[in-house]
């Protein structure tokens, strides 16, 4: 009776280990960004990192853009831009395919 009484919590906790990893579901946003030096890279690399949910950060210098992978369990994109403003950068969402200048051909992104 006790092996199985064992065998039940076991198995009870290993579906709940699997319960709480299904819920860590991790999402991608770029976001727009004006940075003018190498200051305002460092500034964004040594920070939002620390906010709660952020998983990875990428920043493009060259492009203006910050791509920010987080857990949608612990923050959302308000959050994000939210932290964002906290350090004086004004944001936007770029939506996939979306061009990172407002010029007709920019060589800068390769896209149209």
């Amino acid at each position: 009776m006790r092996k199985i009484l064992v065998l039940v919590v076991m198995a009870l906790m290993v579906v709940n280990i699997y319960a709480d990893n299904s819920k860590k579901k991790v999402a991608e946003v770029t976001y727009k960004v004006e940075m003018d030096c190498q200051s305002c890279v460092n500034k964004i690399t040594k920070n939002i990192p620390f906010e709660k949910g952020i998983k990875d950060l990428e920043v493009d210098f060259k492009a203006q853009t910050v791509t920010v992978k987080y857990r949608e369990d612990k923050t959302n994109k308000e959050n994000i831009v939210k932290a964002f403003k906290k350090l004086d950068f004004e944001v936007d969402e770029l939506k996939e395919g979306e061009c990172t200048t407002k010029k007709k051909c920019c060589s800068g992104c390769g896209k149209n």
